[in-house]
C-alpha cells in the first residue's frame, strides 16, 4: 500500500494532503450544520432533510451552479484567500434570489495542480461565514489535485447551490411591463466578473499602493472586495409587500446582457447613468483601459449589483424601506432595444 501512495505522490498526486485539507476544514463545515443535515463531513454524499419544505404548499427547488472566475489569479497573486469562498456562495445565493427563492445547500469543487491544505481551508472557512449568515447547509464537496490539467500556482473554484421558493411566489419578469420602474441595489465592486480584463488593463500598477482615485484604497482590496450578497436587502422589501416584478443579478455580460434576460417581448429597460454612486475602481479601469461605456456595461456591473422591476407605485415605498441601499435607476418602456444606457 506505501509504495503505492510513493508512486501516487510521485507521479503528483498528494493523497496526504487532500486528507488535511479535509481535517483543517471540518469544523468550519459542521458549523453550517443544522438538525436538517443528516450526513457528516466526508460523506459520500450530503443527507438533507425536506421536512421543513413539506409545510409548503407547492415547493419548487431551484439550482445554480457557477464560479468566481480569474478573481482565483487575483487572489494567488496576492496570496489572499479568505475572501473567494464568500465570493462563491453569495454569487450562488444571488442566482437562485432573483426567482424568488432561498438557499438550502451549498456544494463546492475545488481543483489545483498542487492541493495546499492551508489554501482549501482558508477558501471552505470563506463559504462556511457565507452560508451561515445565509443560513444555509455547507452539504459536500470536492477537492481535486489534477497537475497534469491546472496551471501552477493556479486552482479552480465552483460551487453549486440548491434553494426553494413557493410555486405561487416565482419571480421571473412574466409581470413586467411599460411604466415599471428600476431599482438598484449597490455592489461592491467587480463582485466575480470583468477580472480578465481588469487584469490586463491594471497589469502594470502596484496593486498593493493606496490609491487617490479609489479613497485611499488598494487595488488588492478593491479588486478582492466580497461578492456582495442581496438576500437581505431583497427579503426585507418582500416582507414589506414590495411587488417585485422582476430581478436582474449583474454578472457576466454587465448590464447589458443580465437585465434582458428577464425582460418580456415588448419591453426595453433604460438606465440613467448618473443615478447611483459608481464604486471607483471601473472609473480607474476605463481610464487604464481607455474603455467606451458600451465596453464598461457590457462587462461590469458598474456598481449595480442587482437591479429591481417595481411597480411606479412600490418605488417610494420601497425606498423608504431600505432608506440608504436603493436607488431609482431607469424605468421600462415599450420597444425591443434589450437596455439603452442614458
Amino acid at each position: 500500500m506505501t509504495k503505492q501512495l510513493d508512486a501516487y505522490a510521485r507521479a503528483g498526486v498528494n493523497i496526504a494532503a487532500g486528507q488535511e485539507a479535509v481535517r483543517l476544514m471540518r469544523d468550519a463545515v459542521r458549523s453550517t450544520h443544522g438538525a436538517e443535515v443528516l450526513s457528516d463531513v466526508g460523506a459520500f454524499g450530503g443527507l438533507y432533510s425536506l421536512a421543513a419544505v413539506q409545510q409548503m404548499q407547492e415547493p419548487v427547488l431551484v439550482a445554480t451552479t457557477d464560479g468566481v472566475g480569474t478573481k482565483t489569479m487575483v487572489a494567488a497573486q496576492l496570496q489572499r484567500w479568505d475572501t473567494l469562498g464568500q465570493d462563491l456562495v453569495n454569487h450562488c445565493i444571488n442566482d437562485l434570489l432573483v426567482q424568488g427563492a432561498h438557499p438550502l445547500f451549498f456544494l463546492d469543487y475545488i481543483a489545483a495542480p498542487v492541493l495546499q491544505p492551508e489554501v482549501v481551508a482558508a477558501l471552505v472557512k470563506g463559504m462556511a461565514v457565507a452560508c451561515r449568515t445565509a443560513q444555509c447547509a455547507l452539504l459536500g464537496g470536492e477537492t481535486a489535485e489534477m497537475p497534469d490539467i491546472y496551471a501552477p500556482d493556479q486552482l479552480d473554484l465552483v460551487g453549486t447551490m440548491v434553494g426553494v421558493v413557493e410555486r405561487s411566489m416565482i419571480i421571473d419578469g412574466s409581470r413586467i411591463q411599460a411604466g415599471d420602474m428600476l431599482l438598484g441595489l449597490p455592489s461592491t465592486g467587480l463582485h466575480t466578473n470583468g477580472y480578465t480584463l481588469a487584469r490586463h488593463v491594471l497589469a502594470e500598477l502596484d496593486w498593493t499602493e493606496p490609491y487617490r482615485i479609489l479613497g485611499d484604497t488598494t487595488l488588492a482590496e478593491a479588486l478582492l472586495a466580497v461578492h456582495r450578497s442581496y438576500l437581505d436587502p431583497v427579503q426585507k422589501l418582500l416582507r414589506a409587500g414590495i411587488d417585485i416584478h422582476g430581478m436582474a443579478h449583474i454578472t457576466g455580460g454587465g448590464v447589458v446582457d443580465n437585465l434582458p434576460r428577464i425582460l418580456p417581448n415588448g419591453v426595453q429597460a433604460i438606465i440613467r447613468r448618473g443615478t447611483w454612486r459608481e464604486p471607483p475602481i471601473f472609473g480607474l479601469i476605463q481610464q487604464r483601459g481607455q474603455l467606451s461605456q458600451h465596453e464598461l456595461f457590457h462587462t461590469f456591473n458598474m456598481g449595480l449589483g442587482m437591479i429591481l422591476v417595481v411597480p411606479p407605485g412600490h418605488a417610494t415605498r420601497a425606498l423608504a424601506t431600505l432608506t440608504v441601499d436603493l436607488s431609482v435607476v431607469g424605468e421600462v418602456v415599450k420597444g425591443n432595444a434589450g437596455v439603452i444606457i442614458a
